[in-house]
């Protein structure tokens, strides 16, 4: 993955599972949030698993140049649209399977109230919408609280324990789809995600820039968890055919607990510079245990170690970034 191109196309390569269930699964598959971060790779994932048995159909309002027009030579059906336009969502296609990735997260500090909006209020419009389809629906594991990290981090049957606006309207988002599946009796998978990575944005891309700038990495929140986006996408899709009512809750990441300090100390030595720390890290972290996912599913296909010399090698190589970091170290819960 030493280009823009070989990294799309490792993101978008479907395993032999996601064929087969994808294959298994009946109608088009419609993609809301498609302009996103995880959006373009999981619509070519889809394309690609397909392999032209159904639509896969993208939408977003599309504000990146030239995403549309990408997509659609792909082979997506392309359609340019608001969700949180009431008509214009109303005018969406109909699709048995519906992906819904929109989400607020950064920039909730002093607008919360349209974080609220975005997060807990659409996400009810558009499955009253889609009542007739199956849904999986993107949430977070920020619904959950910070746990000691010799715990392993939460399970699924773990209490909710949201820190901050952003991760109390996840869970409002979670509440309310529960609400509308039990209501219309629609099939819904909900997907707990922290975090995904690929090598231009995430975790290991933030301690990356850090390094590289000469900047103190905050050690306080000393554990993460991260996935390869391609499997995190594998998953999202592989659920449809898991959706029921009550939801179908899963944890996505990574089966190791990282230490910020050691992935730090791994980057730095493949950029050739020392990594500067600043405070210690607290007994408690946001850890999720992603066990019925493997079970489920499988190992991610990139390990750790693997995923931090790939950033490694894309960072010093000036490969592009996305420049949006994930702020995993505010422990605070404000985005």
């Amino acid at each position: 993955m030493r280009t823009t191109a070989e990294l799309e196309e490792r993101l978008a390569r479907p395993s032999a599972g996601l064929v087969d269930d994808l294959s298994r699964l009946d109608g088009d598959i419609l993609i809301l949030g498609a302009g996103g971060k995880l959006g373009p790779s999981l619509v070519r994932l889809a394309l690609n698993a397909s392999q032209g048995s159904r639509r896969i159909i993208a939408v977003s309002r599309f504000s990146e140049p030239g995403l549309a027009e990408s997509l659609a030579g792909d082979g997506a059906t392309v359609v340019a649209a608001d969700v949180a336009d009431e008509r214009a969502l109303r005018d969406l296609p109909e699709a048995p399977n519906v992906v819904f990735l929109v989400g607020s997260k950064f920039g909730t500090q002093g607008r919360e109230h349209a974080t609220w909006f975005t997060n807990t209020y659409l996400p009810g419009r558009v499955a009253d919408r889609f009542r007739h389809s199956r849904i999986v629906a993107l949430s977070t594991g920020n619904v959950y609280p910070l746990v000691p990290v010799t715990t392993g981090g939460c399970t699924e049957d773990s209490p909710a324990g949201p820190v901050g606006e952003y991760a109390m309207s996840c869970l409002g988002r979670e509440r309310v789809l529960a609400h509308f599946s039990e209501l219309h009796g629609t099939p819904m998978s909900l997907i707990r995600l922290n975090y995904a990575v690929e090598l231009r944005y995430g975790v290991l891309v933030d301690l990356a820039r850090k390094i590289v700038a000469g900047e103190p990495i905050d050690l306080a929140t000393g554990q993460v968890n991260v996935v390869w986006q391609g499997y995190a996408n594998e998953v999202t899709l592989r659920s449809l055919a898991l959706a029921g009512t009550p939801p179908f809750i899963l944890n996505v990441t990574g089966p190791e607990t990282i230490s910020v300090r050691q992935a730090a100390r791994d980057l730095g030595a493949a950029l050739g510079k020392e990594p500067v720390f600043t405070g210690e890290e607290a007994p408690t972290a946001l850890l999720s245990n992603a066990s019925r996912c493997h079970r489920l599913f499988g190992y991610p296909e990139l390990t750790p170690a693997e995923l931090i010399e790939h950033t490694a090698r894309w960072v010093a190589e000036g490969g592009p970034l996305l420049d949006k970091p994930t702020k995993f170290e505010r422990r605070d819960g404000r985005f």
